[in-house]
């Protein structure tokens, strides 16, 4: 297979044909042809995070790789129960008129750099891809490409973010899958599930044995994948594990955290169990998921580290600033760091989750907890507000912006709590409607990622929102049934 150098599908007409992007697409085609890859999933992360896309033939992939797949645009407009919630029918779905209407395609471009063979699918290979019109200009709507957007303006000041992963999720046997006819819905029904381990045994050899067949199920697959696997943990709750990831760019972060969900989700369903990252599962003794995103800015062309404090500091200028920005905007950017209805059922007091917006130094009750000293070369800054269930181009984007925001304000960090869950520090939301209606509202992310996009995304949000709000709970039916 070979890529023909004079082809003139969409990437070559509309400047796509680096010298990089020729390179990665001619050694993507020999490892195609090595190892006789027959399929390639063709996908790109959605609003939500969610990979949708295409599998095509392997022997139709040097086109491709030139020309775009095409694909339904309404992908882009559908809210958590995969329902179109803009009225893509009429002459304006509310982006001008003709945009996105009629289940109209765009074209996802894939980029070589990102081919992987999914070890646990036969012969089938997988790329990432990005949005563009036919015409070549960028959709603003693809939230990878929203990330690289707000990478260049760090990169303008001699800047890179490198991003650690720690995230929590629970896995469980299946014992009933739910298929029946009236299962089916938009949701779905849930699957019946069963615990792997019993719960409250944080980090004890005992409980990590007992689920070390699932662990090195996901070891495997991530290994084979080439993700910077760093440890593998026996977390608090019932069946719940924690993996951390080797630090990396924050593109590549956030292309491995899409990879990995979906792996540990797939390659956990073929063997019989269930893995969720959602939040807070409605199930006994279920904890709170976290998604902890550790970030260091480096100087792009040395690589040093620029959170690194002086002797006698406790932050580096820099790091205050960074710090500084994610305090001042993280109620607007809570939409982004957790975005669904459960994930606000994490943020209680004195339970290893923050419930305010504060920072504090290696406090781990504290939203954003800084492990910076002088002279150690990986200082760095946690944040722990957002939930696994997180858009991961969305969520690191978040930091890149409000960070950003604040080395370029100059801004200063205030002092450091010791009491995260006490203070008069702002509350951070207690729904995803207080959230909906910080980010709806402000004015830092309408001039940072454009009136279209937030108003976009907060109409997803608010959509989800409202069909929640329709629907009597559990909790309802107990207190009022026999009540009244």
């Amino acid at each position: 297979m070979n890529i023909s150098t004079d082809s003139e599908g969409f990437a070559s007409p509309h400047g796509f044909r680096n010298s990089d992007r020729k390179q990665a697409a001619k050694e993507l085609l020999e490892i195609v042809s090595a190892h006789g890859v027959e399929t390639v999933r063709i996908s790109f992360a959605d609003q939500h995070g969610v990979l949708r896309g295409k599998v095509v033939m392997a022997a139709d992939l040097a086109s491709l790789i030139e020309s775009g797949v095409s694909i339904t645009s309404t992908l882009l407009l559908k809210d958590t129960s995969h329902t179109t919630v803009f009225p893509v029918w009429g002459e304006d779905a509310g982006f001008g008129k003709g945009l996105l209407t009629g289940a109209s395609d765009i074209l996802m471009l894939p980029d070589p750099s990102t081919f992987k063979i999914l070890p646990w699918a036969k012969s089938t290979g997988w790329l990432l891809g990005d949005l563009y019109f036919s015409d070549g200009s960028p959709l603003e709507l693809c939230t990878r490409g929203i990330l690289k957007r707000a990478l260049e303006r760090l990169h303008q000041r001699n800047l890179d973010l490198m991003c650690g992963l720690e995230v929590e999720f629970y896995v469980y046997q299946l014992t009933d899958l739910n298929l029946e006819h009236h299962h089916s819905g938009k949701p779905h029904a849930p699957p019946a599930t069963r615990l792997l381990s019993h719960g409250y045994q944080y980090l004890t050899e005992q409980n990590y044995d007992q689920i070390e067949p699932v662990m090195d199920l996901i070891r495997y697959h991530a290994d084979a994948l080439n993700l910077p696997l760093r440890s593998l943990e026996t977390e608090f709750g019932p069946s719940q594990f924690e993996v951390t990831f080797h630090p990396d760019t924050a593109l590549r972060t956030a292309d491995n955290m899409t990879l990995f969900r979906s792996m540990v989700k797939q390659v956990c369903r073929r063997e019989g169990y269930h893995a969720t990252f959602m939040c807070r599962p409605n199930l006994e003794n279920a904890m709170g998921n976290g998604w902890h995103l550790h970030q260091s800015v480096v100087a792009l062309d040395s690589g040093r580290n620029m959170f690194v404090p002086d002797e006698g500091e406790v932050l580096s200028q820099l790091g205050a600033q960074w710090i500084a920005g994610i305090l001042d905007h993280g109620l607007e950017s809570c939409l982004l760091t957790t975005p669904t209805i459960n994930g606000y059922k994490r943020y209680q007091p004195f339970a290893l989750a923050p419930d305010r917006v504060q920072w504090g130094q290696d406090n781990r009750g504290a939203m954003v907890r800084s492990l910076c000293d002088s002279g150690n070369p990986n200082s760095r800054v946690e944040n722990r507000v957002g939930e696994p269930a997180a858009n991961p181009y969305l969520y690191i984007t978040s930091q890149v912006l409000s960070g950003l925001d604040g080395i370029e304000q100059e801004k200063q960090a205030p002092t450091a709590s010791e009491r995260p869950y006490q203070g008069d520090a702002a509350r951070l939301p207690e729904s995803l409607f207080q959230a909906l209606e910080a980010f709806q509202s402000s004015e830092f992310y309408r001039s940072k990622l454009g009136q279209d996009f937030v108003d976009y995304y907060a109409h997803i949000k608010r959509a989800e929102w409202t069909r929640f709000m329709h629907t009597v709970s559990d909790w309802e039916h107990t207190e009022y049934f026999s009540l009244f």
